[in-house]
């Protein structure tokens, strides 16, 4: 058993990031959430402290819900659509499971953070203690200082806003990596015949730029809108980017790249097999810290 409060804290530091950053969708307020929960950890008295990782996540989702609060009124001037703060996800052999991989995976997918924004804090929190952590409801309602039976309630509410919000897509891995390689070909090759076919007819494009590099600052939706958009595209850039994938979000991506610097992220959502989301990632104040190792 440990005993030294850092290792204790190191111990709990995945989960309590991992709490954070599905609560707050950007990994920098995500590190600093869990910087200020180790300042208390190391500030309090732990002597009454019987169970550390209960007591972390509750430090942790507290701090997460005060900064969740703070950070909603600025994405209400955000320019253009917001989307999450991209991470890395390469979750290793300390998630052996599929199942848990899939879960864990999908907790973080771009579809579903950018849904939890409709959601308030506290059932943002509920969710996300629940569903992608499962804690038990008791431990939620010890950790918001709630009743269990308001703790249910929430949760109810915060599965039936994401049930009606999130679009149902196709989860095959292998699928989602071919069908990119052929929208990357079709776009570099200037074939609108070839993308439309790979596009469903209500596709939707989402591009965050925030303002700050060359982008949508509306949704774009039709296939016919979105390939002319794409072509528009690729004809501006056709020899500057260099490509490659990466794990991020806990779904395959194409990373572009100029001068070694990433520049954009494409990521895809299949459903019946074609394209019928097609996030861009741009911003680079998101960018700048996103580890390729």
């Amino acid at each position: 058993m440990l005993t030294d409060p850092t290792d204790v804290f190191e111990e709990h530091r995945a989960l309590l990031t991992g709490v954070a950053y599905r609560m707050l969708g950007r990994a920098a307020d995500a590190e600093d959430v869990v910087q200020e929960a180790w300042l208390r950890w190391t500030a309090d008295d732990r002597a009454g402290v019987r169970e550390p990782r209960a007591f972390l996540v509750r430090i942790t989702t507290r701090l997460a819900i005060d900064r969740l609060r703070h950070v909603q009124s600025r994405r209400e001037s955000y320019v253009g659509p917001w989307l999450p703060e991209p991470i890395v996800t390469d979750f290793g052999p300390a998630v052996p499971d599929t199942a848990e991989r899939a879960l864990l995976a999908d907790s973080v997918s771009l579809a579903l953070l950018v849904v939890l924004e409709s959601l308030s804090p506290l059932e943002r929190a509920v969710f996300v203690l629940r569903e992608a952590f499962g804690l038990p409801f008791a431990e939620i309602a010890t950790t918001l200082d709630r009743s269990e039976a308001a703790v249910r309630q929430l949760a109810g509410r915060a599965r039936r806003h994401v049930d009606e919000g999130r679009p149902r897509y196709d989860v095959d891995p292998a699928q989602r990596r071919d069908l990119t390689e052929r929208f990357l070909a079709a776009a570099a090759d200037g074939d609108l015949a070839g993308l439309l076919a790979l596009l469903a007819p209500d596709v939707r494009l989402v591009g965050d730029s925030g303002g700050k590099a060359k982008g949508p600052l509306r949704i774009i939706e039709s296939a016919d809108k979105v390939g002319r958009f794409l072509l528009a595209v690729a004809r501006g850039a056709r020899d500057s980017y260099e490509f490659r994938f990466e794990e991020i979000n806990g779904r395959s991506a194409l990373v572009a790249l100029v001068g070694g610097k990433t520049d954009a992220i494409f990521q895809i959502e299949v459903r019946d097999g074609r394209i019928a989301c097609l996030y861009i990632l741009r911003n680079p104040d998101k960018l700048q810290g996103l580890d390729l190792g």
